[in-house]
């Protein structure tokens, strides 16, 4: 854990000071303001939206080309991207190998047909042709629903460096593992994908300042999705088990204060939209039940925006990334916790289910840790490396 002693101090208080002011907002404030984001999104003038189509299209095709390539040993000849439809001109294949190409290639964010026609088959420009989704596909490599960049609890590999305002534990490292996996996708409704899947993480801190690093917390989530996507939106449902534990080492130190058992069930749902400008606009909320401590409140809300730069530096291996995650729970009388990560990602175009993130982070509101959530209030800058699908 030595590897997370990096010194944050350089930060000028000046920086510090203005980004401590952004997020003092509070959560009746951040409504409107979440609110007023959602209206331009959603009445984005027509012109603007077409003017991306280009750019969008471009990504795809740099995308797709990449899967069949990797995946069904297919060159680009037989491709050509128009306002978000891919269409596959040309190309002899068996039904089942078409379906399977569908479905890899409709998971590419923006896309919104996928169309394959064979020699002799003419499609219009302008055709919208009804594309029926007959997919049945057993351990998928990709996702329909995209991980929540800012998450704090979002199951994914990480290590970070936090600096915290507490006074007991200021230098933190964080280490995150857990992964989302696909099980089994099918066809769902409206011309739609859904696929079941199984999703796990353990979530730890340690006390850097300890001589032996302490392990301090970790908390162990287990979770059951159902994800939908349909074009450019997407949702996810869940039932989910999360428990915490203390470190003995940290036990041991008798600074714990009063121990509680603190786990519980739940279930909640999260729906998306990526817009364009590769914005992408997410909320839900959620029930916890079989709680323990008992008399904690059930109810929890959670939003938050994305943004993937459409346009990669360096050949396509470096694109500019920001997320915010806002969270309120009844538990902690509705205060807005709020969690903000922005960098870079590193990608390679030849195997693009994998992605390297490079972030900042900052955090303000009720303790993310589970053993801590109750009695502590958590304000933190960080650094990480975060691996994602």
């Amino acid at each position: 854990m030595a590897l997370f002693h990096l010194d944050l101090r350089a930060m000028t208080m000046n920086n510090k000071f203005m980004v401590k002011r952004l997020f003092s907002i509070r959560g009746s404030q951040l409504i409107p303001l979440f609110a007023a984001l959602l209206l331009f999104s959603l009445f984005l003038p027509r012109s603007a939206a077409a003017a991306t189509g280009p750019t969008s299209d471009q990504f795809i095709s740099g995308y797709a080309t990449a899967v069949l390539k990797r995946d069904f040993q297919i060159s680009a000849e037989f491709l050509r991207v128009e306002y978000g439809v891919i269409y596959l001109h040309g190309l002899e294949a068996s039904d089942t190998v078409s379906d399977t190409i569908k479905t890899s290639l409709s998971s590419i964010e923006g896309v919104r047909e996928v169309v394959i026609t064979k020699e002799g088959d003419v499609v219009a420009q302008s055709e919208k042709p009804e594309i029926k989704t007959e997919v049945n596909v057993f351990l998928p490599r990709d996702l329909l629903f995209s991980s929540l960049m800012a998450d704090p609890r979002w199951p994914h590999f990480s290590a970070s460096y936090q600096q915290h305002s507490n006074n007991d534990l200021e230098n933190i490292g964080s280490a995150t593992f857990g992964e989302t996996f696909s099980i089994y996708r099918f066809a769902g409704p409206f011309n739609s994908q859904m696929e079941v899947g199984l999703q796990a993480g353990v979530f730890s801190i340690f006390d850097l300042a300890a001589d032996s690093n302490d392990l301090v917390n970790a908390d162990y989530l287990v979770a059951i999705p159902l994800s939908f996507k349909k074009n450019n939106f997407s949702s996810m449902s869940r039932i989910f088990h999360q428990s915490s534990h203390l470190g003995d080492e940290y036990v041991l130190r008798g600074d714990t204060g009063e121990r509680i058992n603190f786990t519980y069930e739940g279930v909640d749902t999260i729906l998306s939209y990526h817009f364009p400008f590769g914005f992408r606009l997410y909320g839900g909320g959620g029930y916890l039940f079989d709680r323990t401590p008992k008399d904690m409140e059930p109810w929890i809300t959670q939003g938050g925006v994305e943004f993937n730069s459409p346009v990669a530096w360096l050949d396509g291996s470096i694109r500019p990334i920001a997320a915010v995650d806002i969270q309120s729970r009844e538990a902690s009388d509705w205060d807005t916790d709020v969690s903000l990560r922005m960098g870079v990602q590193l990608e390679n175009p030849d195997f693009l289910s994998r992605k390297l993130k490079i972030m900042l982070e900052y955090y303000k509101g009720s303790s993310p840790n589970g053993q801590f959530h109750i009695r502590d209030e958590e304000e933190y800058f960080g650094i990480g490396l975060h691996f994602f699908i």
